[in-house]
């Protein structure tokens, strides 16, 4: 019969003590450890705990550039610890410029937020000032490195090169359970991009459109209404995660009710009685 060959080294199977544990580092070693690195204003976060009653839904914002709302979601998240991405649909970055014939565009993924601040104060800084563009980068700049386009991310891929960003702990692992785009052209583009992708990871996502109109001031009440129905989404699966002994997507197979899954309809309607002004979408799509 086969044993494992770990039991040889177990001090407990044999009559040699064990070895002492290795004494701690002087002092002085600690002192000269090197600190991150966060000259790009990203924030790091601790690590969060995904049980018990520190569980939370891991979430995922969208709009067209990465800019305005989603951004405002993102920080509003987590802020709130909520573990969260973001996300752009567009081609390219575009930000108002001059006149409507001459924005600022920027390629996605490589262009960081600071980048973009630092060659627009230097433009006009007047101008970027009075239009908020020059607040918002700078709100950016603080949240994450720069923007990235929802289709070249690599799902289910591990993204350790973000895990200085703000919200980064709890989706080192690529994958979220809640999509929330913020207008319906980006909704589209997120479910068509997941049909075209085919589901191979096997693991069912949420797609939620809170319909926000592209400016400061709507971004500010759409980031508000989108922490709000958040928190409505993950106490409904704290709910089936206590009822269920740690499953909160299958409560109706396990005999606890409906489950999570087929609750979330129910608590968009509630929560859009409330936000009657930010049109909501929804379909449940796969990863």
């Amino acid at each position: 019969m086969a044993t494992d060959p770990r039991l040889a080294r177990d001090p407990r199977l044999t009559n040699t003590p064990p070895h002492p544990p290795p004494p701690p580092p002087p002092q002085e070693a600690l002192s000269q450890q090197r600190p991150l690195d966060h000259s790009n204003g990203a924030i790091p976060q601790p690590p969060q705990p995904r049980d018990g009653n520190a569980f939370k839904l891991r979430f995922c914002t969208v709009c067209a550039s990465n800019q305005n709302r989603s951004m405002e979601a993102h920080l509003r998240l987590s802020l709130a610890n909520y573990p969260v991405i973001s996300f752009g649909t567009g081609s390219l970055v575009r930000l108002p410029g001059p006149s409507i014939s001459q924005p600022n565009v920027y390629p996605f993924n490589s262009t960081s937020y600071d980048t973009m601040y630092t060659e627009l104060n230097g433009k006009d800084p007047r101008l970027y000032r009075a239009n908020g563009l020059l607040t918002m980068l700078e709100r950016n700049r603080s949240v994450k490195f720069g923007p990235e386009r929802w289709q070249d991310w690599a799902i289910g891929t591990p993204r350790l090169e973000h895990r200085d960003d703000r919200g980064s702990a709890g989706v080192e692992g690529g994958v979220v359970d809640i999509v929330i785009t913020c207008e319906e052209r980006c909704w589209d583009a997120v479910v068509d991009n997941l049909v075209e992708r085919e589901g191979k990871l096997n693991r069912p996502v949420h797609v939620i459109n809170v319909d926000i109109k592209d400016n400061h001031e709507e971004a500010l009440v759409g980031g508000k209404a989108i922490l709000e129905l958040a928190d409505m989404l993950n106490a409904a699966a704290k709910e089936e995660r206590s009822r269920n002994g740690g499953e909160w997507r299958n409560g109706a197979s396990s005999g606890g009710g409906s489950g999570f899954d087929e609750r979330v309809p129910d608590i968009i309607a509630i929560w859009q009685e409330k936000w009657p002004t930010l049109p909501a979408l929804w379909t449940l799509a796969w990863f």
